[in-house]
């Protein structure tokens, strides 16, 4: 197709990624918790109660008798016998790694077998009790505990070429041997032996009641039979050899029972040949059709057949059990609004089931037959998982819940070259799973095709005013409080030449993405609008700690329009109006923006966007006036002196949400970067204060050229001297002794601090290998003050250890300048 824009749309795969589509769609994934089969895949192969020979703890080469309480993955809840439900000497250990030993190593490997210390006075037979422990108890399986099986969850023991019973798919009572070709997860694709064409191959879940161990047939005296339906295409002397050679194979490393544990016990069912009831097409599960109970087994199977009263009709039969998913009773679809398939060949129009019933002289399947005819699993509609292709088992497809009604889930599957109606699923079917399955084990899914416009490749007339030379980002530029400069440095110096909206997409997606919070830009830039623009509706979007945003913004397309644009842009981020233009900036920026940092760069506070500066001048040469206004400086920050947050941090609002939008205004408080002047940092006593938490009563050691005269040692933290000049740096560092808790003084006003002065605070501290990026973000005075420990994470990226560790130091300045200098 051809888009009135010129484009060639065309619906082609791209990377498909479950959390970007829920994100930009707004779409919710079905719970993980409705998949009943998928959580039970995931428990560990030992079960509370199993029993195991495990070391005794401080006594070599002992061993004892151990219970297992819980487990975690790979790690054991043990407690040893004879401490009854005391829990005081349970231990945890790994299976990987711990001396573990299936009950009867002992025995066999000459070990001793002896009680902890702790309880060896409790019991004067312990042979005696052993015995009555271990008699009826379960033992944790040898295979499991050592091996190549070793520490594996159950669905992991199963492994390729292993050996199982499946029963027929038409008799019940008959069962034949089915290797292992392929485990996703505890899906299985499994093919008959004796018949190794990938054509008749089968797919189950582990936990399908079909499947059974080897020997269990025989066991329970059923039938060992070639399936029903293929019988034919072998001779029986074939089939014969192939099982024999397999199950000799099979028994020499026979698959673990615990692969079975977590198999549903089949339940009684009630019903009785000739019953009439309603079920999901066995061969077609797009629609609901009548069917009939038509032979019954046993107390567990019956066989149900579609009706088709049709002569010449192949039956279509199934064998069911009481919870076979899909069968529902008689006027279900009535009741629920669904639709009913009419049974093929019947003469009416209009199906009603007193009318069929009374003309087929059949009676309906009581309720009682159906005892969780109404169990939906926390299932919705709309909700989002993953299915399996019902005529293409091997596929799993994207698939949206468009309806649910009592058990059943209607499933549009997605991404299909044929598109299917809607399937028909049961809650509990072990073919519908999780957002993110497929992926998490390796399975490719069929996911939503896209609609992506490609250019024509066709020479087309161009308006000239439609088209715009290079833009320049200039990187030497105010990079501003929501662009990190670090990352504006990394993009290339210019974008164009082309059509106006697509260079300037591709360059405000470069800023969004070099944001400290590219969501907020997303915001910011939502509101540069102009009614006078010659616009069109582009979508921007941008990822941030694995989520994904977007939004609509509306962008100039002729090229007289374009500076204004971009100085509308700049103006709203806060930055130089010559960040990024049509104006290359090669050595000095016309703004003189060169110097300023986060805090100190006041070009745009007339301009201001957000709430009114707080220590806004009356005039812009303030700017050079170097007269200090604490009082204004005080309002600035006492106001943001509202809330605490961990380790006992006294803590600002984060410059990542509101205080970015109040740098660059409330600098006309502070005076200006003084050549001369000098600020050196002390550890005094503690005046009039009550000592702070315990969170900032740690303080680094480092060697002192003085000591006090106290007799017991005490911490000190190094006092250095700073300025501008040399001189001024070998300043005389003083110490104090001090009965509470050391502090830092200042002789400067962090307030106007330079960059340059904040490095040389951070480099005398603990903190000396952070000081790099105070430089790299063009950190102040100010906007040190204004750092906190959320934003000190985010915007650093900080693992949370160094971060507090930073946030001590910059909580020291703050303490200094709330004493010295916010009066």
């Amino acid at each position: 197709t051809t888009s009135a824009s010129g484009m060639d749309c065309v619906e082609e795969e791209v990377d498909f990624n479950w959390e970007e589509y829920l994100e930009e769609t707004g779409a919710t994934a079905a719970p993980h918790t409705s998949f009943r089969h998928v959580e039970l895949s995931l428990q560990s192969s030992f079960q509370p109660g199993m029993k195991l020979e495990v070391a005794n703890k401080g006594s070599l080469d002992t061993y004892w008798v151990a219970t297992i309480i819980t487990t975690c993955g790979q790690l054991l809840l043990l407690r040893y016998c004879g401490y009854g439900d005391d829990r005081k000497a349970d231990f945890w250990c790994d299976v990987m790694t711990a001396g573990l030993h299936p009950v009867g190593w002992c025995a066999q490997n000459n070990k001793m077998l002896q009680p902890p210390k702790a309880i060896k006075e409790k019991n004067s037979d312990w042979t005696e009790f052993l015995i009555k422990e271990l008699t009826g108890s379960r033992t944790a399986p040898a295979n499991l505990l050592e091996g190549p099986l070793r520490g594996k969850n159950t669905v992991d023991l199963i492994v390729v070429g292993c050996i199982l019973e499946v029963r027929d798919a038409f008799e019940p009572n008959v069962y034949w041997a089915a290797r292992v070709q392929s485990n996703i997860g505890g899906r299985l694709c499994l093919s008959y032996v004796g018949l190794n064409d990938p054509a008749y191959d089968m797919w189950m879940f582990y936990l399908d009641t079909r499947l059974r161990p080897l020997g269990w047939a025989k066991e329970n005296n059923l039938s060992i039979k070639p399936p029903t339906d293929l019988c034919d295409l072998r001779s029986t002397s074939e089939w014969t050899e192939a099982l024999d050679e397999a199950t000799a194979k099979a028994l020499k490393s026979p698959l673990p029972l615990e692969v079975f544990k977590d198999h549903a016990d089949l339940h009684t069912h009630s019903f009785r040949a000739g019953m009439k009831l309603e079920m999901v097409s066995p061969k077609e599960p797009f629609h609901i059709c009548p069917v009939s109970v038509t032979k019954v087994y046993n107390e567990y199977y019956f066989q149900i057949t579609v009706d088709d009263p049709t002569a010449e009709a192949t039956p279509t039969c199934v064998v069911c059990h009481a919870d076979s998913p899909g069968i529902q009773p008689v006027q279900w679809c009535l009741k629920n609004g669904v639709g009913l398939e009419r049974p093929q060949g019947f003469e009416s129009q209009d199906f009603h089931w007193a009318d069929y019933l009374k003309h087929t002289g059949t009676e309906a399947a009581p309720d009682v037959c159906f005892p969780n005819a109404s169990q939906n699993r926390g299932f919705c509609k709309d909700m989002w998982l993953e299915a399996v292709n019902p005529l293409q088992p091997s596929e799993l497809c994207v698939a949206r819940i468009t309806q649910v009604k009592g058990r059943l889930l209607w499933l549009r599957l997605e991404g299909l070259t044929k598109p299917l109606p809607d399937c028909i699923v049961d809650v509990e079917s072990m073919n519908i799973f999780p957002v993110g399955w497929c992926e998490a084990n390796g399975c490719p899914l069929t996911h939503l095709l896209k609609t992506v416009c490609l250019p024509q490749k066709k020479i087309a007339v161009v308006q000239p005013e439609k088209h715009c030379s290079q833009l320049f980002i200039n990187h030497r530029c105010f990079s501003g409080p929501y662009l990190n400069k670090g990352r504006i440095a990394e993009l290339p110096k210019a974008v164009g030449p082309g059509k106006c909206a697509v260079v300037l997409k591709e360059i405000l997606t470069m800023l969004i993405n070099s944001a400290y919070k590219p969501g907020r830009v997303l915001r910011e830039l939502q509101m540069v609008e102009d009614p006078q623009w010659n616009c069109q509706e582009e979508t921007l979007k941008a990822k941030y700690k694995g989520k994904s945003y977007r939004s609509n913004m509306r962008i100039v397309r002729t090229a007289d329009q374009v500076s204004e644009f971009c100085r509308r842009v700049c103006e709203r981020l806060q930055c130089c109006l010559n960040l990024f233009g049509p104006t290359i900036v090669s050595d000095k920026c016309p703004e003189n923006c060169f110097s300023q940092t986060k805090t100190k760069y006041t070009y745009y506070k007339k301009r201001k966007v957000g709430r009114p500066s707080l220590g806004e001048n009356a005039q812009d040469g303030d700017m050079t006036k170097p007269a200090r206004r604490r009082k204004k400086r005080k309002a600035i920050f006492v106001q943001k002196k509202r809330r605490t947050s961990i380790v006992g941090y006294q803590t600002t609002e984060s410059p990542q949400e509101e205080d970015f939008e109040e740098w660059g205004s409330e600098v006309s408080s502070s005076s200006p970067r003084e050549e001369t002047s000098a600020h050196s940092f002390k550890d005094v006593p503690r005046r009039g204060r009550p000592p702070r938490r315990a969170a900032l009563q740690r303080r680094a050691t480092h060697p002192e050229p003085e000591t006090s005269d106290r007799s017991s040692p005490r911490r000190t933290t190094r006092s250095v001297s700073y300025s501008q000049n040399q001189t001024a740096k070998n300043t005389h560092t003083k110490t104090e002794s001090f009965e509470e808790e050391d502090r830092l003084v200042l002789e400067r006003n962090p307030l106007e601090w330079s960059v340059s002065e904040v490095v040389d605070f951070i480099t005398s501290t603990d903190c000396a290998s952070l000081a790099k990026i105070f430089q790299e973000q063009d950190i102040d005075g100010q906007a040190l003050l204004l750092l906190t420990l959320p934003t000190v994470q985010e915007c650093m990226d900080l693992k949370l250890g160094p971060a507090i560790k930073l946030c001590h130091q910059i909580e020291r300045v703050k303490v200094a300048f709330y004493s010295q200098f916010a009066n």
